[in-house]
């Protein structure tokens, strides 16, 4: 174990730059050993203003590393909406493709279904909602798998397309 943490330890890393044992100690450690001679060192001033200049170079680029990563990992995030008890919302079918085998082929099916009550908010990104007995899910869902239900605008009616008829045959 000391030989993978010594290994460790002596290697530059990605985000510093730098090895932590130069990090910390200004150097790289010394393989042979050496007797260190008793009273005062001298270099003390300097070895201090160099750890200083290592330490805030390190926090430099840690600081840049991070900033690339929080780049990246953000690039997708969105607000989370806020939903209230009672509001209406689409589910996504993405849970319930197995429970609607028989209906058509994928690519013509709904991505969200039926309007459903927020029965209890969780967290600020996982609510529960008052589902329907047919819909054998779990109830507790994360906001990424619904959406705020928008109805009909007024005076709107749904309508059936009449049938084709097609030598005197509804189709």
């Amino acid at each position: 174990m000391g030989t993978a943490e010594f290994t460790y330890n002596n290697k530059v890393h990605s985000s510093t730059k730098t090895s932590p044992f130069k990090a910390n100690y200004r150097q790289n450690p010394r393989i042979e050993f050496k007797v260190r001679k008793k009273g005062k060192y001298k270099g003390v001033g300097k070895f201090v203003t160099k750890m200083k200049e290592i330490q805030k170079e390190a926090k430099t680029a840690l600081g840049k590393a991070q900033k690339e990563m929080k780049k990246y990992i953000n690039r997708k995030r969105e607000e989370v909406n806020k939903y209230k008890v009672g509001d209406l919302v689409m589910l996504s079918i993405k849970d319930l493709k197995y429970q609607m085998v028989s209906r058509r082929t994928e690519k013509l099916m709904e991505r969200f279904v039926d309007p459903y009550k927020v029965k209890k908010i969780i967290l600020a990104n996982v609510v529960e909602l008052e589902l329907s007995s047919t819909i054998r899910i779990y109830p507790v869902v994360n906001v990424s798998r619904i959406h705020r239900y928008i109805g009909q605008v007024e005076k709107q009616r749904k309508e059936q397309p009449a049938p084709v008829i097609i030598e005197r045959e509804e189709e």
